[in-house]
C-alpha cells in the first residue's frame, strides 16, 4: 500500500512547538499522513530535549522523534532515550552512549516504519563511522519493517549526498538535518530511494537559524560571546512529504512543505500552550 510520510525539519524552541501545536494535525488529516518523524534536539530552548517537551510533541501528532549532536544537552533526557521505543540518537555514537540508534512504528494503516538516525563527521564532533553502522543495521531492520528512513544529521553537502547514494535502494528515503536551511535538491535515486540534503527548520525564519538576528551579529563582529535568544518572527513548519510503496519498499515521490504561522504576533510564537483548547485537551 501507499503510505505518507510527513519528516519535519529541526524543531528550534518554542515558536517551533508552538506551530506543530497549531498545524500539525490538521495537515495530518488533510494529506493522509500515516507517520510523522521530526528533529526535535533543538525543541527545548534551542538546544536539548526535555522530558516535558517530548510528551508536549507526542500529544502534538509526532509519532517518531530524531535527534542529533545536541541529544545529551538536557540530561534529564538520557532516561528518556533508555525506556521509551519511538525517540533515537545517531547511531554511531559510541556503543556506550545511552539511547538507541533505531525505532521502529507501527502505523495505524498498517505499514511498519523503522527510522535510523546517524551524525555526519566533517566539520563535527568525533563519531564513528555512518556508513558501517548503517550496513550494521540494515540487516536488522529488513524483516521488521516495510519502510527503512534515515535521518543524517551532518554538516557538509557531500556527505549528505554520498550517504544518498550509499542508502540508494536500500531504504526508502535518507534526508538530512542539522543545518536549518531546507536545499532544493529533493528527488527519487535511481534504485528508488527519496533524497533530499537538508529539509530546514522549523522555528522563527526572521532569524539567524533560528535565532536572534542582533545578538548573532554581535557574536560574528565582535567574536566575543554572547546568549543567543531564540527569534520568533516569521514562524514556519519546514519539512517533506514522501509517498511510499510499502510493498516494493520505494519512493514514489517526495516534495517539499513549508507551513506559514497561522498569526504575525510574535508574542503568541513565544508560547507553545497559549490556546485555551490546548488546556482542555491536557497539551
Amino acid at each position: 500500500m501507499k503510505l505518507n510520510v510527513l519528516c519535519i525539519g529541526d524543531i528550534v524552541g518554542r515558536p517551533g512547538r508552538r506551530i506543530i501545536a497549531d498545524k500539525l494535525r490538521l495537515f495530518v488529516k488533510e494529506h493522509d499522513v500515516g507517520c510523522v518523524i521530526a528533529n526535535a534536539e533543538n525543541a527545548a530552548g534551542g538546544s536539548g530535549l526535555t522530558r516535558q517537551i517530548y510528551d508536549k510533541l507526542l500529544r502534538y501528532g509526532v509519532n517518531l522523534i530524531t535527534l542529533g549532536d545536541h541529544t545529551y544537552r538536557k540530561r534529564e533526557i538520557i532516561p528518556t532515550l533508555e525506556t521509551t521505543d519511538n525517540i533515537v540518537r545517531p547511531a554511531n555514537f559510541s556503543r556506550h552512549a545511552a539511547g538507541k540508534g533505531f525505532a521502529i512504528y507501527k502505523t495505524g494503516k498498517g505499514p511498519t516504519v523503522a527510522i535510523v538516525a546517524l551524525i555526519g563527521r566533517l566539520f563535527m564532533k568525533p563519531g564513528d563511522c555512518p556508513y558501517d553502522a548503517i550496513d550494521r543495521i540494515l540487516p536488522q531492520l529488513e524483516q521488521k519493517a516495510d519502510i527503512i528512513i534515515v535521518d543524517f544529521h551532518a554538516e557538509a553537502t557531500s556527505e549528505k549526498i554520498a550517504m544518498g547514494y550509499h542508502l540508494d535502494g536500500r531504504a526508502s528515503l535518507c534526508f538530512g538535518t542539522h543545518t536549518h536551511v531546507v536545499t532544493a535538491d529533493e528527488r527519487i535515486l535511481p534504485k528508488g530511494t527519496a533524497y533530499i540534503t537538508d529539509i530546514g527548520m522549523t522555528g522563527a525564519h526572521d532569524s539567524v537559524l533560528g535565532r536572534g538576528v542582533e545578538s548573532v551579529l554581535k557574536a560574528f563582529r565582535t567574536q566575543m560571546p554572547f546568549p543567543f535568544e531564540i527569534a520568533t518572527g516569521d514562524v514556519k513548519m519546514n519539512g517533506i512529504l514522501v509517498t511510499v510503496d510499502s510493498n516494493t519498499k520505494k519512493a514514489e515521490q517526495i516534495r517539499r512543505i513549508s507551513v506559514d504561522a497561522e498569526t504575525e504576533d510574535k508574542k503568541i510564537y513565544d508560547s507553545d500552550d497559549g490556546k485555551p483548547e490546548y488546556l482542555n485537551n491536557n497539551f
